[in-house]
């Protein structure tokens, strides 16, 4: 598939934050995107070392609404940008986009383990990312980065909402599973929240993760542990 070209990614810590703010401004929380009109659905996620430099990344695209693999991709890449809270863009995303320009299937959706408008300056890696595939991004993570809400229910389906320090919602807690910790979804881009969460939930139908974003993590490690073993 093709992708934009915004930007350079060979920038500074603080350049990067600067092209942030300037790219928040393109970040587009709507349209809706109904569950019936979704044909397939992509999962994206890096594995790295924690003091490696080495990024391994993964997309996967499965079927919809059967959630099947299709399709995958994996790049492995040398970073050079240093790991920053709120900058993992810069890192991560450009591997995952030789990922998708290798695929032969465009998604209706993509899922990312990461944050969209549920960041500091309101482009987390889902929103980042989604601006460069053009076409409808979820961001789902595992962690807060930003915000506070209120515990939701213990019961699947359960949400509440993920604020902002004025108050404004900038995304909603999620229980994907029965009495597990909820996950972070958020906008990334051509989405608004509320398809972002029913999609997320219908993308859950078993685990706490979405099958595309378990599945394309499963696959990133995969990889690693495959090179290290070449390694080794």
């Amino acid at each position: 598939m093709k992708v934009c070209s915004l930007h350079q990614w060979d920038v500074k810590p603080k350049e990067a934050i600067i092209l942030q703010r300037e790219l928040a401004a393109s970040v587009k929380a709507w349209p809706p995107l109904p569950l019936d009109e979704v044909r397939l659905v992509a999962g994206a996620d890096i594995s790295m070392e924690k003091h490696g430099s080495t990024v391994f990344a993964a997309v996967v695209v499965l079927s919809w609404p059967g959630l099947e693999l299709v399709e995958e991709a994996t790049h492995v890449a040398e970073v050079a940008f240093p790991y920053v809270p709120g900058l993992l863009a810069f890192r991560e995303i450009p591997p995952l986009l030789e990922c998708f320009k290798t695929l032969r299937r465009v998604p209706s959706a993509v899922l990312v383990d990461g944050h969209g408008l549920a960041h500091p300056r309101g482009i987390g890696i889902a929103s980042h990312l989604g601006l460069w595939l053009n076409i409808p991004t979820i961001g789902c993570a595992k962690t807060l980065l930003t915000g506070a809400y209120e515990e939701p229910g213990r019961r699947r389906g359960s949400v509440t909402a993920l604020v902002d320090k004025e108050g404004h919602e900038i995304g909603q807690v999620v229980r994907t599973k029965d009495k597990v910790k909820p996950v972070f979804v958020s906008v990334g881009h051509l989405i608004d929240l509320d398809s972002a969460v029913e999609l997320t939930l219908a993308c859950s139908p078993r685990y706490r993760l979405p099958e595309p974003t378990r599945q394309a993590h499963i696959l990133a490690n995969k990889l690693r542990s495959e090179a290290n073993t070449l390694v080794h």
